[in-house]
């Protein structure tokens, strides 16, 4: 029992040893920084799938009942992760940020969490998605006015409580969708897509290229609450240690970039920030 404290404080003091030692960090976040937000993630301490993998790019734009399905999971989701507030990891970022330790915050998530605790350079290197954008004029709108009129042409679907999922939606199964009336695009009539990069979809090179720049420039790189399966945030990993900049991570888990790392400290990332 008393074997606890002594493996904290001496991540603890590792961590703190590594961010004094690199003034200009280039963190990248992933979803264990929202579990504490009441935000689920997705994988588990092996990198594994906890739940089937989200919907695909493909599956969405080619099947009227897959965005049926999608759209009626978002409602019942949404009236909780449109409420989600930071947490102590957000917070303790922000005051990094604010002290001068951050080149820039990229994060793979869509929450904006990072944005309300006070992060200012901040890179949503899979969008953002309190947004929605139409696939044919590519208007945006406020993910919040679209649950309005989601509700109104399916009132019926008001009643519905469900487990939440990892990406605002909720783990509603075993019903009828065909029913269920999804909006188009009121300027064009174009289909309306959440504002984040979906599965089978690319991230927008500027965004990447934003992001490398940054990199560029960092004296090393501190990865939060991600276990780096996804290549879109493990290749940063990848490119830090390539240009000989030391990579740490404070990770519940196996991430994919372990063989990567300078240092690897397994604990609650709120916790650890927080101390820090």
């Amino acid at each position: 029992m008393s074997a606890l404290p002594e493996v904290h404080d001496a991540g603890l003091d590792a961590l703190r040893r590594f961010v004094q030692a690199h003034p200009r960090l280039f963190v990248l976040t992933g979803a264990g920084v929202s579990t504490a937000s009441g935000i689920p993630d997705y994988r588990d301490l092996e990198g594994g799938w906890k739940r089937p993998p989200p919907v695909t790019l493909q599956a969405f734009t080619g099947s009227a009942t897959t965005r049926a399905r999608y759209w009626a999971r978002s409602l019942v989701g949404w009236r909780r992760f449109g409420a989600a507030q930071p947490n102590d990891t957000h917070r303790a970022l922000a005051k990094l940020e604010g002290d001068g330790r951050i080149e820039v915050l990229l994060t793979q998530n869509v929450d904006g969490l990072h944005q309300r605790a006070g992060s200012r350079n901040v890179i949503d290197l899979h969008g953002r998605l309190d947004e929605v954008r139409c696939l044919g004029c590519e208007r945006r709108m406020p993910r919040a006015q679209l649950q309005r009129e989601l509700e109104r042409r399916n009132p019926d679907w008001l009643s519905f409580e469900a487990a939440d999922a990892p990406d605002g939606d909720a783990d509603l199964d075993g019903l009828d969708f065909s029913a269920f009336d999804v909006p188009d695009c009121e300027h064009c009539g174009g289909r309306l897509k959440p504002d984040v990069v979906f599965f089978g979809e690319s991230v927008p090179r500027d965004r990447v290229e934003r992001a490398r720049r940054h990199l560029a420039v960092s004296d090393a790189m501190l990865v939060v609450g991600s276990s780096l399966m996804v290549f879109s945030g493990f290749r940063f990993a990848r490119e830090a240690a390539t240009l000989g900049k030391p990579v740490a991570a404070i990770n519940l888990g196996r991430t994919r970039a372990d063989d990567l790392l300078a240092l690897k400290i397994e604990a609650d990332c709120a916790g650890m920030l927080r101390a820090l």
